[in-house]
């Protein structure tokens, strides 16, 4: 055993074990590998504030099951796997076109000092009661006045490709404040708002329209958005019809209407999972 312990603890063996696998590293070679963290850091940046986040999760869930099939030699697996991933890079380029082009376009227009942001935390998506509060009184007013408003609450699915096409206010979130923004003199009024991490973070939004043919035809442009965005993410819309002053919330491509303001507060607690006070 003291052979052995020798042998392997030896001052030539261990330069040997330890330096060998380094041999010919140099500084391009590590400049290599900083370059590749930053392009896949920069993909995760990319990809994390957009709905196709939770696509992305779950091909890498796919990889994973990849490699346990070739771990474990299941070959009927193998065959699904690797014509899926054989075509789907095609499939991925051709669906999120859009999104490759405004990442591409982006490289070239972020100058160095935005990467002082990197790693920064986004806030707490969570609205505390207070914030329920504030976008009730302010519904219901626009509901008593109407006044048109689309009022959109991120959730889980990361919805930045919408936030860019409005102005970032990243504002304290409040009824004055809601009420100032659809204003129908205000020159954000006919966009959305979107509310990020209990704060206004961006006004004037444009959304997507629904494809959908079975839309009761009465209803606008706001509703169409709303539905459009809660059909691409977990988002709870709200809208206020400018022609009746209804109250309705879009969320998973379904459109609920006729809500008061009690009935409002107890249907976004329970759509935002939150128990207190939601019985009042």
């Amino acid at each position: 055993m003291k052979d052995l312990f020798d042998k392997l603890f030896s001052g030539g063996f261990a330069s040997t074990y330890f330096t060998d696998p380094f041999k010919g590293f140099s500084w391009w070679d590590a400049l290599d590998i900083l370059a590749l963290a930053l392009i896949f850091f920069a993909l995760y940046l990319f990809v994390r504030d957009r709905r196709a986040g939770k696509l992305m999760a779950g091909i890498v869930l796919l990889f994973g099951i990849y490699a346990l099939s070739e771990l474990l030699n299941m070959h009927a697996l193998q065959y699904i796997f690797g014509s899926f991933f054989g075509y789907g890079i095609v499939a991925l380029a051709i669906v999120f076109q859009p999104e490759i082009r405004a990442a591409m376009e982006r490289i070239g227009s972020v100058p160095f000092r935005g990467l002082k942001t990197i790693g920064v935390e986004h806030r707490s998506m969570a609205l505390s009661s207070a914030n329920v509060d504030a976008v009730v009184e302010a519904v219901k007013d626009m509901s008593f006045s109407k006044t048109g408003a689309l009022i959109v609450i991120e959730r889980t699915t990361r919805i930045g490709e919408y936030i860019r096409t409005g102005t970032t206010l990243n504002a304290e979130l409040t009824p004055e404040l809601l009420r100032a923004v659809f204003f129908d003199k205000a020159p954000l009024h006919d966009g959305a708002v979107i509310v990020r991490g209990g704060r206004v973070y961006a006004a004037g939004c444009y959304l997507p329209l629904s494809e959908k043919t079975d839309i009761f035809k009465g209803l606008g442009t706001r509703h169409r958005a709303a539905i459009g965005l809660s059909e691409q993410s977990d988002s709870v819309i709200i809208v206020v019809s400018e022609e009746t002053g209804t109250i309705s919330i879009a969320y998973k491509g379904e459109l609920f209407r006729e809500f008061t303001s009690v009935s409002l507060r107890r249907k976004l607690f329970e759509l935002l999972g939150k128990q207190e006070d939601a019985a009042v």
